[in-house]
Order: C-alpha cells, then structure tokens, then sequence
C-alpha cells in the first residue's frame, strides 16, 4: 500500500539525506516543499535520482520580501519539476504586511501554471476564499490545500472545484482540525506531516509516521485504516496521471 507524505520540509531536517534515504528504505513517497528557489536549488541535486522523494519548487508567502530578487531562479527552475510549493497567500497577522507583494507573486505563478499539469501545496492561511477565486480563474489544476483551517463551507466549494486537502497530525488533535477531517470527502483526501514543524508523539514528526496519521484520520472518519489507504492512493494516482 502506497504511503504518502505531499508536504514534508525536509531540507529543515537536521540531517536531510539520512531522512531521504530512510524514506526511499521504507517505500515511502515524499514530496518535499521548499520556501524559496535558492533553496530548492540546493536540494535538488540530493534528490534527482530518487524514486520515492521528489522537491518542489517553493515561493513561500511569508518569505515575500525575498520573491522580487528570487524571482528569475524561480523562472530558471520551473521545468526542472512536476511539483510546485509550498506557495500561496497568508493574511494572517503574520503576513497580513506583505498582502500586496504576495498577491503579485502569487498570480505570476499562477500565470505559468495555466498552461502546465504541475501539481500544486498551496498555503493558504486566512486567505481561503481568495486562493480559491484565484485557482479558478486562472484555471489551475491539481491542486492541494495543505493544513486547511479555513471555513466548513468554503471547504465544501474547494472539493466541489476538484481540489484536494493534504491532513497532518496537529489536525487530528485540534477541535477544529477534527471538523475538517471530517467535512472533507474520502475523494479529496490526501496526507501531510509538514515536518519539521510538527510534534507527534512528543518529538519532531517526520514521513515515517504517516501510517500512524492514517490511523488517526481513521478514526476520526469512523472508517477503516485500509478504506483511507486505498483512498488516499487513489487520490493521488488521480493526480499523478496530469503529468506522467
């Protein structure tokens, strides 16, 4: 059974290649996020010849003060992967300073994305409603909101417009993490651990604990372990099958 992992720092782990390489040992599939181009430069000559561990391309929204420099690595880079994140808007307290930087960032990105079946881990905190209006407008496939924390009903629309929710493991141990695990259909469901950020079972989550989060989602769902495997397998096959 395929275990997944779609949104995993691990060029912020303290030793990114023995993670790399556990994970290729253990037939786990990662996709791993960078924040900037310059770092997805660094990272991916340590991952082009692996099977299971792909890297994104990232235009982290908190980072904005950095994407006008970043830029043309960003243009430079953009064939080099099927991947894109983490990238997106946030308006929240943090970022809400940058909104217009990250606006302008975010829809140039969205422009190169028209006419490609890259697959997209979006950050989308208090800017929901805004990110979905862009994706649609822009007419952007194969997308997946990582770590979503915004409206039920919004939600709702978000797997109505064929997009997906990648759930970690602070989700399942939040009350309102647990409404969203909840509300989203078994169709749109995929997993995260969004390591290093994250504890799980007091220590730093990591892609070898994803079977332990399906079990979570599990039972949060009221379904089977195997029913969430088999759907999150399917779910990303779907995907997958944009640009194989």
């Amino acid at each position: 059974m395929m275990i997944l992992d779609t949104h995993c720092h691990i060029d912020l782990y303290p030793n990114p290649n023995e993670l790399i390489q556990n994970c290729e040992n253990a037939g786990i599939t990662v996709l791993g996020m960078t924040n900037l181009p310059s770092h997805f430069e660094m990272g991916y000559p340590h991952v082009i010849s692996r099977k299971k561990v792909r890297l994104a391309l990232g235009f982290h929204p908190l980072y904005a003060k950095e994407h006008n420099k970043e830029w043309p690595l960003f243009l430079k880079n953009f064939s080099k992967t099927s991947y894109i994140g983490e990238i997106g808007l946030d308006f929240s307290r943090e970022g809400i300073n940058t909104r217009e930087e990250q606006l302008n960032s975010f829809k140039q990105i969205l422009e190169l994305l028209q006419n490609s079946n890259k697959i997209v881990s979006l950050h989308s905190r208090r800017a929901e409603k805004e990110i979905l209006k862009l994706l649609l407008e822009y007419n952007v496939k194969n997308a997946i909101f990582h770590w979503y924390s915004g409206p039920l009903g919004l939600l709702d629309s978000i797997a109505e417009s064929g997009y997906y929710f990648s759930v970690n493991s602070a989700m399942t141990e939040s009350e309102n993490g647990i409404k969203i695990i909840k509300r989203i259909p078994l169709n749109r469901l995929l997993t995260e651990t969004d390591g290093p950020f994250i504890k799980f079972e007091e220590r730093v989550v990591s892609p070898l604990d994803i079977k332990s989060i399906e079990q979570k989602i599990a039972e949060i769902k009221n379904v089977s372990h195997k029913e969430i495997s088999v759907s999150i397998k399917s779910n990303f096959m779907n995907i997958i099958s944009a640009i194989s």
